[in-house]
């Protein structure tokens, strides 16, 4: 072949890898907002995708053989591939169309709804998935020009495919959404299989191309054959071990992505890191397998033994490898500015993966040097290889997803995939041509091996982080298809806590919990319906059910929460978990409201940790026009905001992208703490104001009809209000969030490593109270619209919503020790309120939810 063909392939093969990566992580997150960020939905995107990579190796390498010209035929798979991944901005229109009649039709039948989506999911993924699968036997069958460099020139093309997978996830994860948004990353992707296809047929055309086309491995002393059968191992057993191979890999990265869920920040970064460093372990194999393959001396199964034998061991140890490295789930980079954290994120990543990975990566390429001395055609050798690996992979997948991490943990999980390669050592091992007792005594051993891994169980690890120094104590922990949750005891007080770094709040803030439902419901007249995006802890959905409601539905992503939540907290919840008006299911907030049955007075959008992957989706326009749609005529939709946890341009891009949705916007705090403050953004439609006799009405109804003043009760809850947002000028310049440019889940996770840095400042404290100065002077409150019937019906109750802004001061300032000044804004706030005495601590609490690092 001629040398500038043989580069040419190369660097196209390299491409191919490249824009396949892009699409898997593109398919992945647009099923999940379909369906909903959900293990099963992942699960599912997954599945569906590589049974057409599989379907597609198969069929495909069958038929390369009798191709004229393979190169071609790649170059069509290629284009091919394009076309049909283009549909998918037609079949995602045709899901919106049709999918929500159908998912009326399914009604709560589980079986018909995953029939549905089964459907749907494979309309979407598996025909370029299809065509995908056989560029690779294809490749092969027009690269590989001799029988003895099947092996050599086969693991070269894994490799190379491989690394280029390596930089299709770098790209997607880090650089090309925000650079062109996903839809513009999506049609780059279908723009290098196009160009890629485009340039295999050109190169086909060529002489040199032309020349390829006969079949060089056929002679007459030593045909090519369709077998895979060779050097004492069956055709049977090699595809054996190419499944077990792909199970157990990607069973290992499901599970090493979930043990790394407890230390990282869980960004869309973080995520790509692990991606990264695990393909690219995976790709260190493949060129391991090749060096290998190069050795003619070496025996090929004994080089399998070894290989199996090592893998086992690196895989079940990789646990104590974690551990170690992270020092017992210890947060890794803390404190850390932007680049420092990614560095020590990769090198961890690296460290616990690289070795294990490059293990589990040469198994799979190194089979093509098992079967080489059976002279397969190596299109039909490529592809029954990539066939079975794949549909391992995909059980795998699964397996550890549903299975192994709710039955065994991840640690205990890993270990008991250890014990897969030793067995198929031992039917490696029985093949080979020594006497029976050597056998024997080379297998036992094995078997040894197999069965300890198999029941072996490490004590000494807790799967949740307990701070025994600060006084906490675990109660349960619970390891699910999702995450890891954990409820713990601390100072007399719970908390639920979900991959050991973020706590969904607890007993210890009942207060602040209680209010994100007490001041939205407050604020309407009459509240009968109230939906919960997120359930938490249950204090603050539990807390709606003080209101006359006649339906509450809560959705939360975590069955793992529920389930805690029910068994911990229920003194709390207010009798949640048994009231007839309540019922709480475990799934996605998003696609829970947008298939909601009933609309709604209230909703209530639980505090999001922004830069987590995922939540950052529950900011966007599209969710809000969402809400919108679902709320009651006069409803209020309320997006509560962890203000310690956005700076103020996170925050502007949030208030801008609301207000590019509801009419009308307006902020209530959720309390008056000087740090760790949370604050809701309130959409309405225009025209929608407050009604002070609703306020009083409801004040005394919870107050169990008190005889306590107007004015003590207006006091109390107009003291929370902080403003219209609707108007003020002070966001015009923020981009919207959106879900095609996810600016919010994309900037969030570096502004949060620049606070750590010291390098930038949440909204809090000083910076809050500038806001709330600056907010009230762009809309005073005399010409809030809002505040209308206030200020006909209660006049002097505008004076209560300057006094919160004084208490919010007051607070700031004894919190920094300027006591003179702290007074004079407690003393204002005593001037413009019937109270005598602070209403609250100025302390925030305990178990605020929040990143704990």
């Amino acid at each position: 072949m001629a040398r500038g063909l043989r580069w040419w392939t190369v660097i196209l093969f390299l491409c191919s890898g490249f824009a396949a990566l892009v699409y898997q992580v593109l398919w992945v997150r647009e099923l999940g907002l379909l369906f909903g960020n959900t293990a099963q939905a992942a699960a599912l995107a997954i599945a569906v995708f590589f049974a057409g990579l599989a379907a597609g190796s198969w069929v495909w390498g069958q038929l390369a053989p009798r191709i004229r010209s393979p190169l071609a035929g790649f170059g069509l798979l290629e284009i091919g591939v394009a076309i049909t991944a283009l549909g998918h901005f037609l079949l995602y229109d045709l899901y919106h169309a049709i999918y929500p009649a159908l998912y009326g039709l399914a009604g709560d039948l589980a079986a018909a709804d995953l029939a549905l989506r089964i459907s749907l999911t494979t309309l979407i993924l598996f025909p370029p998935a299809f065509l995908m699968g056989g560029t690779f036997p294809m490749i092969g069958q027009f690269m590989v020009r001799a029988p003895r460099r099947l092996a050599t020139t086969g693991t070269a093309l894994y490799a190379l495919n491989t690394f280029g997978s390596v930089l299709g996830a770098l790209a997607a994860g880090f650089f090309l959404p925000m650079a062109l948004g996903f839809s513009g990353t999506y049609l780059l992707a279908i723009a290098i299989d196009l160009s890629v296809g485009a340039a295999a047929l050109i190169l086909a055309r060529g002489q040199a191309a032309k020349r390829a086309c006969a079949d060089p491995l056929t002679s007459p002393s030593k045909p090519a054959t369709s077998t895979l059968e060779a050097g004492g191992l069956s055709s049977r057993l090699v595809l054996w071990i190419a499944f077990a191979s792909g199970f157990v890999t990607l069973a290992v990265e499901v599970l090493w992505t979930r043990l790394f869920a407890q230390v990282l920040q869980n960004s869309v970064y973080t995520y790509a890191i692990v991606l990264v460093a695990f393909l690219l372990a995976l790709s260190l194999g493949s060129i391991a397998s090749h060096g290998l393959a190069r050795i003619p001396r070496f025996n090929p199964r004994h080089v399998l033994l070894a290989l199996l034998t090592i893998a086992a061991a690196v895989v079940a140890v990789s646990p104590w490898a974690f551990h170690s490295a992270t020092a017992g789930l210890t947060y890794v980079g803390s404190g850390a500015g932007w680049a420092e954290y990614l560095t020590a994120v990769s090198g961890i990543a690296l460290l616990v993966m690289v070795l294990p990975g490059v293990m589990l990566g040469a198994v799979l390429p190194y089979l093509l040097r098992v079967v080489q001395a059976a002279n397969p055609q190596p299109g039909p050798a490529i592809g029954q290889l990539v066939a079975a690996n794949t549909s391992g992979a995909i059980l795998g997948s699964l397996a550890a997803g549903f299975v192994l991490l709710p039955t065994l943990g991840a640690t205990g999980s890993l270990i008991a995939l250890g014990a897969i390669y030793p067995l198929l050592a031992v039917a490696v091992l029985a093949r080979e041509p020594l006497p029976r007792w050597q056998r024997r005594t080379y297998a036992t051993p094995l078997l040894v091996a197999a069965v300890a891994l198999a029941v072996f169980r490490p004590g000494e690890w807790n799967i949740a982080r307990v701070d025994e120094a600060a006084g906490e104590r675990l109660i349960e922990a619970r390891e699910g298809t999702h995450a890891t949750v954990a409820a713990i005891k601390r100072d007399g007080n719970r908390l639920l806590r979900v991959n050991n770094y973020y706590t969904l709040g607890g007993t210890g803030g009942l207060e602040s919990e209680r209010n994100q439902t007490l001041i939205p419901m407050m604020a309407h007249p009459e509240p009968q319906s109230v939906f919960f995006l997120g359930l938490g802890t249950g204090i603050t959905a539990g807390t709606a059910l003080s209101f006359p409601v006649e339906r509450l539905d809560a959705c939360e992503l975590l069955p793992e929460v529920i389930e805690l939540a029910e068994a911990h907290f229920e003194p709390w919840t207010q009798g949640l978990f048994e009231d007839p008006r309540a019922r709480v299911r475990a799934q996605d907030a998003h696609h829970c409201l947008r298939h909601a049955e009933h609309k709604y007075d209230v909703i209530i959008s639980d505090l999001f940790t922004p830069w987590r992957a995922g939540t950052g989706n529950l900011y966007t326009k599209e969710h809000y026009q969402q809400a919108r749609q679902r709320l009651e005529e006069g409803g209020l939709f309320v997006q509560w905001l962890p203000l310690y946890q956005l700076s103020a341009d996170d925050f502007a891009i949030i208030a801008r992208t609301m207000g590019a949705v509801f009419p009308q916007v307006v902020a209530w705090r959720g309390d008056l703490f000087a740090d760790g403050s949370i604050l809701a953004l309130v959409g309405t439609e225009e025209g929608v104001t407050l009604d002070p006799e609703a306020l009083i009405r409801h004040g005394r109804r919870l107050a169990g009809n008190a005889p306590h003043p107007e004015a003590a009760l207006l006091a109390s809850a107009l003291r929370m209000y902080a403003g219209r947002i609707t108007d003020s000028g002070l966001f015009e310049d923020a981009p919207i969030n959106t879900l095609d440019r996810p600016v919010i889940e994309y900037q969030a996770p570096r502004t949060q490593r620049r606070v750590q840095a010291g390098e930038a400042s949440w909204l809090i404290a000083r910076n809050l109270g500038h806001f709330y100065e600056v907010l009230a002077e762009r809309n005073p409150h005399h010409e809030d619209p809002y505040l209308a019937r206030v200020r006909a019906s209660h006049p002097p109750a505008l004076g209560y919503v300057a006094a919160g802004r004084h208490y919010y001061h007051y607070n700031v300032l004894r919190n920094e020790g300027n006591g003179a000044l702290a007074q004079r804004h407690l003393q204002a706030f005593f001037d413009l309120t019937p109270f005598s005495s602070p209403p609250q601590e100025a302390e925030s609490p305990t178990t605020r939810s929040g990143w704990e690092e």
